[in-house]
């Protein structure tokens, strides 16, 4: 499993696509810095908020984008055999894959985060528990988020797996609307229906702690704590199920 990791992490690395992410990111981190300067009142947290919102789409499109096509390229080029032809498990497989491209994620998070983190000092702003935390929980989300693309992709096509991942993705993050639109309907059933729901769906919301950053908002540490247990139960569960389908997939030669 560790020689598939470094081998997967040594792989993407070397993907041109990743320099791009990266310079992009960069780009427009700095851009913070001059949409600060056109807003009135409340610049810090232009800065703040816009840095934290970068990081993460960023680090969704590349999830999105080349994550969604590790084990779909394996599978298209047939290469799958000649890995499968060796002594080399199937759950060692799938760890392997996710552990070298989490190790991605970590690297365009950590790198995006150092230039975020000198912005944030070339402007004074006070670097805060909750910006740390909001820095940490991108990255646990976009774990969360490769884990549910490497489930996809064990049944779905590249396409569809990008789709799904994305409305889940999406999904995720609103529940609390759709919870407030059911209950001006009064639609009680829909309410307990939903809250059912969503207990299947990732604690994305929950993670989503940079809209916080400025506010009057208190949080405790067993909020954090809880939080970040959840997010790596539910990468295990997700992971436990991907290498269940994964285990019994039949390939043709």
């Amino acid at each position: 499993m560790l020689n598939i990791a470094k081998n997967t992490f040594k792989e993407i690395v070397r993907n041109r696509f990743l320099y791009l992410i990266l310079f992009f990111a960069f780009v427009f981190i700095i851009f913070s810095l001059a949409l600060g300067n056109l807003t009135i009142g409340e610049s810090e947290k232009v800065i703040v908020d816009f840095g934290l919102g970068m990081i993460e789409i960023f680090g969704l499109i590349w999830v999105l984008f080349v994550g969604s096509q590790l084990l779909f390229k394996e599978v298209e080029w047939k290469t799958i055999f000649l890995i499968l032809s060796k002594p080399i498990k199937r759950q060692d497989f799938i760890l392997g894959k996710f552990f070298g491209f989490s190790g991605t994620i970590f690297l365009i998070v950590a790198l995006q985060a150092l230039l975020y983190l000198a912005v944030l000092l070339l402007k004074w702003i006070d670097i805060t528990a909750l910006i740390a935390w909001s820095l940490f929980f991108t990255f646990l989300k976009l774990e969360i988020l490769l884990a549910i693309v490497f489930f996809f992709s064990s049944f779905m096509s590249n396409i569809m797996t990008i789709m799904v991942s994305l409305m889940i993705y999406l999904i995720s993050h609103n529940f609390s609307l759709l919870l407030d639109l059911f209950y001006k309907m009064w639609d009680v059933t829909l309410v307990y229906m939903l809250r059912g729901f969503q207990t299947i769906f990732p604690p994305l919301q929950a993670l989503n702690t940079k809209e916080l950053v400025g506010s009057f908002s208190e949080l405790s540490t067993n909020f954090f704590l809880f939080n970040t247990f959840y997010a790596f139960a539910y990468i295990l569960i997700i992971l436990f199920l991907t290498v269940q389908i994964f285990g019994r997939k039949t390939f043709e030669d």
